[in-house]
């Protein structure tokens, strides 16, 4: 029996001397690297960011129709079109029949600028609007309270809960 253990152990280390190994230090990693990722373009490219400058989309046409009340209001709130010799990164086929020559328009959307100054200003302006909206309803829906039966306040936050027996 010992016979046997024997032979099968002297068996085994000679299939190790048979096998060749590469060093350690010849593997690289960059063989096992994973292949990259495609991901699909965006339709509407970034633009590189400039200090000073905030950018945004601005509709200039929808369903074939321009809209001309949208472009001009935006420009009187002191955004203006992008040139497409400014953002060469941007790499977009202008439209056949822009009325924006050289600037980046793409499927009825111009990019604009502004300074950063002035579209925060804006963005302030909209969101102390939209608090104010806000509590207008707020007013009127307590205004419907009664003392015999009353309303509970408004409740804006939001709870996610898993599993039973959460409140």
């Amino acid at each position: 029996m010992q016979d046997k253990w024997l032979r099968r152990v002297n068996v085994a280390d000679n299939n190790n001397e048979e096998t060749k190994r590469t060093p350690r230090s010849l593997e690289t990693r960059s063989d096992n690297k994973r292949p990259t990722e495609w991901k699909p373009p965006s339709v509407l490219p970034d633009p590189t960011p400039q200090k000073g400058w905030a950018f945004r989309w601005v509709r200039t046409s929808m369903t074939g129709q321009s809209d001309n009340t949208n472009v001009s209001m935006r420009f009187r709130e002191g955004w203006e079109p992008v040139k497409a010799v400014d953002h060469p990164e941007l790499s977009v086929i202008p439209d056949h029949e822009s009325r924006f020559p050289g600037c980046v328009e793409v499927g009825g959307l111009l990019l604009c600028k502004a300074p950063e100054e002035t579209a925060a200003a804006r963005s302030q302006h909209y969101q102390q609007k939209a608090a104010q909206q806000m509590e207008s309803v707020d007013q009127a829906y307590m205004r419907e309270n009664d003392p015999r039966m009353p309303v509970l306040a408004p409740d804006r936050r939001s709870r996610t809960t898993f599993g039973r027996g959460g409140s």
